[in-house]
Order: C-alpha cells, then sequence, then structure tokens
C-alpha cells in the first residue's frame, strides 16, 4: 500500500494544501460578504460566478490539457486560485467578486479534474479503492482544517484573504516540482444530454436536484451560519459536521444501492433529507450541539445522491459510453448547482436564514418523489445492461470527479470498465 503512494505523493500534498485553501476561501467569502452588508440575493449572485465558472471549466479544461498537458494547466489553474481570493481582498464590489469568483470556480473544477484523473491512472485494479479513499480523507480533513482558519483572524480586513492566497501557492510547489512519470495525453469526450435523459430520466432529474441542493448549500451555508448569531468557530463546526456526515455515509448509501433497485435508496435519501432539512430549518437559532446533528444528518444525503444518480445511468450505458455518460452527467449537476442560489437567495432574503433548509427539504422531496414515481412507470431491470460498482465521491462533490474520465487515455478507459472487481474498501 505505501509503494502504490510514492508515485502520488506530490500530488496527494498539493491536494492537501489546495483543500485547505478552498475551505477558508468558501467560508471567509460568504462571512465577509455578510460583513459588508450585502443581501442574500446580492451573495447568490456572487455565488453564481463560481458556478458557472466550475460548468465551464468541466468542459474547457480537458482542451487545455490536450494542448500543454496536465501539469503546466494544474500550475496555471492554482495561480488562477491565488490571483482570484487576492484579488476579491483589494476590490471589495459585489459585480466584480461575481467575476473574480467565476475564475475561482473555472480553476477549482479544473483542477478536481486533473486530480481525479490523475490518480485515476496511476491506481491499479487492487489499489484503486485504497487510494481514493486516502484520496477522499485527504479532502475532508482539508476543507475542514480550511474552515478552522477563520476565527484565528479578521475576515473584514485582508489577513484572512492573504493567507489563503499563500496556501494556494504553495499548493503548487509539490507537483511542480515532481519528478514522478506524467499522466497519458487526453482523449476528447461528446456529451449527449438528450439521449442520456431518454435512457435515464431519474438519474438525469436526480442529477440537477443534486446539483441545485449543493450550489445552494456550499455557496448560502457560510451566510446562514453567520444570520443564524453562530460564532465563526461554531460556524465552521457546522459546516465540517456537514461534511462528515457526507463522508461517513457514502459507504453505507453505496452497499445498500448495490444490493437494491437504486431508485429505492433514491426515494430514501429524499426522505431523508425532507425530513433533516425540516428540522434543522425549525431549530434554527437553538443549541450549536443539536444544529450540528442535525447537520450531519442533512449532510448524510445531500452530496452523496449525486454518486447515485451516476451510478444509475452507467447501470443503463455499454461500457464504451461510460465517459460520455459521466460527461452528460456533470454538464446537469453544473446547470443545477447555477440553479441552486439564485432560487434561495432572494427566500433567504425574505423568509430569513432557517428559510435556506426549508427550500433544501422541497428539493429533497421533489428528489424522493420523483424516484418513486419512475419506480411505479418502469422496472428495475428494464434497459439495464450491467450493474456497476457505486462509487464514492468526495466530501463536496461538484461533478469534478465525473468529469475526470473526460482526461483519460481511451485504452486506460476502457481498461477500467470491463474490470469488476470491486475495491477492497467497498467489499461487504
Amino acid at each position: 500500500m505505501l509503494a502504490s503512494l510514492v508515485p502520488i505523493l506530490s500530488l496527494m500534498l498539493s491536494t492537501f494544501l489546495m483543500m485547505v485553501a478552498f475551505g477558508l476561501q468558501s467560508y471567509v467569502v460568504p462571512v465577509r460578504a455578510v460583513a459588508e452588508g450585502w443581501s442574500t440575493q446580492t451573495i447568490s449572485m456572487i455565488a453564481t460566478g463560481y458556478t458557472i465558472g466550475f460548468t465551464l471549466s468541466c468542459i474547457v479544461t480537458p482542451k487545455f490539457v490536450l494542448l500543454v498537458g496536465h501539469v503546466r494547466v494544474f500550475v496555471a489553474l492554482i495561480t488562477m486560485l491565488a490571483i482570484a481570493i487576492l484579488l476579491c481582498a483589494l476590490v471589495v464590489d459585489w459585480p466584480a467578486w461575481m467575476l473574480f469568483r467565476a475564475i475561482s470556480g473555472f480553476a477549482i473544477s479544473g483542477s478536481y479534474l486533473i486530480i481525479e484523473s490523475w490518480l485515476n491512472e496511476k491506481v491499479t485494479n487492487d489499489n484503486r479503492g485504497s487510494v481514493f479513499s486516502i484520496y477522499l480523507i485527504t479532502t475532508m480533513v482539508g476543507t475542514i482544517g480550511g474552515q478552522y482558519l477563520v476565527p484565528l483572524g479578521d475576515p473584514s480586513n485582508t489577513t484572512l484573504f492573504i493567507l489563503c492566497g499563500i496556501i494556494f501557492s504553495v499548493a503548487l510547489l509539490p507537483t511542480a516540482l515532481t519528478s514522478s512519470p506524467l499522466p497519458a495525453a487526453p482523449t476528447q469526450v461528446r456529451f449527449n444530454v438528450p439521449t442520456l435523459y431518454r435512457r435515464s430520466p431519474v438519474a438525469v432529474a436526480g442529477a440537477f436536484l443534486a446539483g441545485a441542493l449543493s450550489g445552494a448549500w456550499l455557496n448560502l451555508g457560510g451566510v446562514f451560519t453567520q444570520r443564524s448569531g453562530l460564532t465563526t468557530a461554531e460556524g465552521a463546526t457546522l459546516l465540517a459536521s456537514v461534511l462528515i456526515g457526507s463522508s461517513l455515509s457514502q459507504i453505507p448509501i453505496g452497499r445498500a444501492s448495490d444490493r437494491m433497485d437504486r431508485r429505492l435508496v433514491m426515494v430514501a435519501c429524499g426522505a431523508v433529507g425532507t425530513v433533516s432539512c425540516l428540522v434543522m430549518a425549525l431549530v434554527a437559532g437553538g443549541p450549536p450541539v443539536l444544529l450540528y446533528i442535525v447537520a450531519a444528518c442533512v449532510g448524510s444525503v445531500i452530496f452523496p445522491i449525486y454518486a447515485l444518480n451516476v451510478a444509475h445511468a452507467n447501470d443503463r450505458a455499454q461500457p464504451d459510453e461510460y465517459v460520455e455518460v459521466s460527461s452528460g452527467m456533470m454538464i446537469v449537476y453544473g446547470i443545477g448547482t447555477i440553479s441552486g442560489p439564485i432560487m434561495v437567495g432572494p427566500i433567504m432574503d425574505r423568509f430569513g436564514p432557517g428559510s435556506l433548509f426549508a427550500v433544501l427539504a422541497v428539493y429533497f422531496l421533489l428528489y424522493g418523489a420523483y424516484a418513486a414515481w419512475r419506480i411505479s412507470r418502469r422496472e428495475e431491470n428494464d434497459g439495464l445492461v450491467a450493474k456497476t460498482d457505486f462509487q464514492a465521491m468526495a466530501a463536496q462533490p461538484l461533478g469534478a470527479e465525473a468529469a475526470a474520465a473526460a482526461l483519460q487515455p481511451d485504452a486506460l478507459s476502457e481498461e477500467r470498465v470491463e474490470d469488476t472487481t470491486t475495491p477492497e474498501w467497498r467489499q461487504p
């Protein structure tokens, strides 16, 4: 196991540092926006810039990698992340922040894509599960650690923004200076969402709703913590609770979906999410410990549901269509992340911070209800090609893991889809 980590050690170190800076950035930006007195609708517009940049990068970044290679693009993207957060410190104006956040979204999406495609190439069938579990832990620990840096400074001045830019800059050094062999050249990928919907309507609709859920939470969760009267330390703990709940539930949800109709698991996740969000809306402003517990319940389903939809779509795809399916799902998910902040921001302005969870409850209800309706319309095995393994994703999935397939050489992609070995960490 240790030998398998040596070729990717520098990449994992860069990932950890990048996620520390990302965790700090994702909390300090909304905290500063609230301190500036901007409305939730304004903050949601800034968040929309981020999600638009993120989705665009999933389409554009593979083309840049094709031209100049993984490392050069990765270094450029990390540099963009540092520049974007430093610009936020220099120019405190919400239209400018919308542009800066779009740059940040573009850069972080492309970075995820390169990291995950690089890992996919370097691992083998025997260690893929173990390596990716370490990757998931790295992203979670880095993100949580970054969020806990916020209480150490004052978001109303430039200190935390500069610190974030420094950490992003340091993150590029391990990979930029690595002597490990580089990934092979990528291949182009097609996007065919209409065909994907005809083949698996519940997967496409679910991916859109999963994107709306995560987009709303990731961009407005920090606003909720500030306007609910939590301190920065309490807010960081609440955000961490969501990530921990997500990380703990990935494997149980995956195992359940591999053993039964995935749509039944979608219905269950929709029910858990609906109830948890309604409870969260009711107890907003209550004791922090209670909020942490309920937030972990929300987190247990808010992020893993995207992987359910990807797995369901792949169940109905031919092996040579897996990359196309994953790419199409990524686009749908990205559109969902754009819609989330736009819909939720004005509602939070009018009805208060707790209304964030009321809207999330509606999204979860639609998610579960549509899956239940599709069960009544289609048999489980109708259109099934071969049931694929559920793939656990990072604690904050934004579609990049699906897009990572876009950077894989044809031969390697074929090798992966033909493998049916269940990784050790997902074996019963």
